[in-house]
């Protein structure tokens, strides 16, 4: 049996969660998120402790216990703290710059990649390779993230492309020279 499902998550101060009809709504000083949630497992909110209970013994149920107890604590410290991803681009020419709430990206593609920020993140540009992305919810920060790594993943040759800061690629060999004087 796990244990994150029975974990206790302790609400700080400034922070309000309510249980309304199947979903959890959680408020705080960065914002608020809404997370709906099946009822297969009990959420009690009491005495400034939230706690999952299941009475079921399947493991799938159980699995659900200890998936929204993950997702609440993720809700309380995005509300409360936030988060956020750094990306780096590496690469000759590659730079971003900040335009309006998104994202002009030059990638050695014959037109600037436009990202525009969705509601709720915050991109920002350090220097003129380095990317943040900032938000209250894990989930949506994480996406963002991805999906501009994905305009141009990193390539195994020479290492160039958008990665995660502090992300170590591993650089294929190239080619073997030919050998001078051709074959016997």
């Amino acid at each position: 049996m796990g244990r994150i499902g029975k974990r206790l998550l302790e609400i700080p101060k400034g922070v309000e969660v309510k249980v309304v009809d199947g979903t959890i709504q959680v408020k705080g000083s960065k914002g608020s998120l809404i997370q709906q949630y099946k009822q297969l497992v009990k959420i009690e909110v009491a005495d400034g402790k939230v706690k999952m209970a299941c009475q079921s013994k399947d493991p799938k149920i159980l699995a659900l216990q200890g998936l929204y107890n993950s997702l609440v604590n993720n809700m309380i410290i995005g509300v409360t703290q936030g988060f956020e991803k750094r990306l780096e681009m590496v690469g000759v020419g590659y730079r971003a710059a900040k335009q309006g709430k998104g994202l002009q990206i030059s990638i050695g593609f014959s037109h600037p990649v436009i990202v525009d920020a969705p509601d709720g993140i915050e991109l920002s540009v350090e220097g003129t390779n380095k990317i943040i992305v900032k938000g209250v919810d894990k989930q949506l920060v994480g996406a963002v993230a991805a999906d501009i790594k994905a305009i141009r993943k990193v390539e195994p040759y020479k290492g160039k492309g958008i990665r995660y800061a502090g992300e170590r690629v591993r650089k294929k060999a190239g080619k073997a020279a030919k050998v001078a004087g051709g074959a016997a």
